[in-house]
């Protein structure tokens, strides 16, 4: 059994991490419960106070000298740390030449250094609906290694030329010095990319016609990419993302739900380009690199989900053909239940991780594909940077196998914890929201989908907050209900009847911290409630 994997002695289950004592103590209930840290050891602060707010001419001395080129950010609005940008060119031939230009960490943080050894136990940061736990000192993920506007910094920069049917036809690789023009937010980008011209970015700056232009060509070449890769099989498993917002007490002060749009795609599918370019330069000249590993499903997950599919009344067709997969998504997502529908494909499939030996991605249908694009965020995009720095200047940039197979499981297992910390939280403020209306009286209704039905009642799904949970058979109705096996139905007769994909409203009944449910009743029943209280 891993260290990570905290299992309950009594029911052999994973464990769940209480909430503290106050909603403001939750994050660092969780922070303990998962073994995060708080601080950074005195040896790791020490180096970074000898290190410069900016790049020294020496620093600069050498590289690529892109500061005249148009170069921008794209990022979240509350976004502190900026370690990607883009540009864009035409070469000679019509060709259109992509940049993405990447924090350049590997400069300030040596291999071996107090620092890097942090980073490496760290192996990502984590995001808290109220706090980050940076993989890496605020010093660098927000000062000199943001590549912030106006400011001269050093980044590793990508060049991917494409050819008018969106072939990767060339690339090249350099360490650069940039100076970024503009500090551009996801709505920011999104005006432009809908005809707005008059746009500013967030430094108040206009975009002018060369950040209109810039924006506009990036776009229409990542829409082509796009287009090109689903056309190839990838599948299309974008989820609806939980956007929380705590008062000063640590309470919700409000949940929204949102999905990228195509400023979104625009990032990912340049930020998937690059990733892309880099694995496959030094996988096919023989440097092991870490990996991004996503196999295909095996057999009896693609058999299970038809089978659940079936029972909702969804053909699926042949799974194990990436293009049949792919297209089940693109048909799901016009029903009811889609966010439903893809959790349950995500459950069917291996989950992506870091590996030393084997390469592809099954999901991004790509052969070749690595993390490069984070290294302020992600350790193993340091460690390609390393390598990719070395191979450029002819040095060898082979990591022993023994050592690049102990890191592809370290760090694996600490995004794993990640994830799983920043999911614990999240529920625990989920249930306290829910707790706080009950015990204040308020009778909110929510709009539900029945989910999934058994014989002792209805799981529904609640969009608006992307909350789930139990509508028992005793709060459906008060005569005997009957389940239906062959269409997985409860039924009383004279028009009671629910089914996966009904829609229903609904109002929270009880909220059970420790078993992590919540439950429901139908709105419109003239009946109280149970009152909902936490299990000490």
């Amino acid at each position: 059994m891993r260290k990570t994997e905290r299992l309950d002695e009594r029911a052999g289950e994973r464990r769940f991490p209480r909430p503290g004592r106050v909603p403001r103590e939750d994050t660092a209930a969780v922070m303990k419960f998962y073994g995060l840290p708080n601080r950074f050891p005195k040896a790791v602060l020490d180096e970074v106070a000898k290190l410069p707010s900016a790049p020294a001419a020496a620093d600069i001395r050498g590289r690529l000298d892109l500061r005249r080129r148009y170069i921008f950010t794209c990022d979240p609005v509350s976004a502190r740390d900026y370690d990607d940008a883009l540009s864009i060119e035409t070469d000679k031939s019509g060709n259109r030449v992509l940049g993405v230009h990447i924090a350049d960490v590997s400069h300030y943080v040596k291999t071996g250094s107090a620092i890097d050894r942090e980073a490496y136990k760290r192996g990502t940061s984590v995001y808290f609906c109220d706090r980050v736990v940076s993989m890496l000192p605020e010093a660098l993920s927000n000062g000199v290694c943001s590549l912030v506007p106006g400011e001269d910094r050093l980044a590793f920069s990508v060049f991917i030329t494409f050819d008018r049917n969106g072939e990767a036809v060339k690339r090249s690789f350099a360490k650069s010095v940039i100076r970024s023009a503009a500090r551009f937010a996801y709505e920011d980008v999104m005006r432009v990319i809908e005809g707005e011209v008059d746009v500013a970015d967030r430094t108040g700056a206009k975009a002018g016609k060369k950040g209109i232009s810039a924006i506009r060509k990036v776009a229409e070449l990542a829409r082509q990419l796009r287009a090109k890769r689903f056309a190839e099989g990838a599948l299309d498993l974008e989820t609806a993302e939980t956007d929380i917002l705590l008062d000063r007490y640590g309470e919700i002060e409000s949940i929204s739900v949102s999905r990228g749009d195509e400023s979104h795609q625009m990032v990912e599918e340049c930020m998937v380009a690059a990733n892309e370019a880099v694995a496959k330069e030094l996988w096919t000249r023989g440097v092991k690199i870490l990996a991004r590993l996503h196999e295909p499903p095996d057999e009896e997950k693609i058999l299970a989900l038809r089978a659940e599919l079936r029972g909702l009344g969804i053909k699926a067709g042949n799974l194990e053909n990436r293009k049949v997969f792919a297209g089940l998504l693109q048909t799901i997502k016009r029903h009811p239940l889609h966010d439903t529908l893809s959790m349950m494909v995500l459950r069917s499939m291996k989950k992506a991780v870091y590996d030393a030996s084997t390469i592809g991605h099954f999901g991004l249908a790509k052969r070749y594909y690595a993390h490069f694009t984070s290294p302020i965020r992600r350790y193993p995009d340091l460690t390609l940077h390393r390598q990719l720095a070395d191979f450029i200047c002819g040095r060898d940039a082979k990591v022993a196998p023994g050592l690049l197979a102990r890191r592809a499981e370290h760090l694996s297992e600490r995004e794993e914890v990640a994830a799983e910390a920043e999911r614990a939280l999240v529920e625990i403020k989920r249930f306290r929201f829910f707790e706080r209306q009950m015990e204040e009286g308020r009778d909110e209704i929510y709009d539900a989908v029945v989910s999934k039905v058994m014989p002792f009642g209805c799981f529904v799904d609640i969009p608006s907050l992307a909350a789930s949970g139990l509508v028992h058979v005793s709060a459906l109705s008060r005569r005997f209900l009957r389940y239906s096996e062959s269409d997985a139905s409860l039924s009383a007769g004279r028009g009671e009847c629910w089914r996966a994909g009904d829609r229903l409203k609904v109002r929270v009944a009880r909220v059970d911290f420790d078993g992590r449910k919540i439950d429901f009743v139908p709105a419109e029943r003239n009946r109280e409630p149970k009152k909902g209280r936490r299990k000490k």
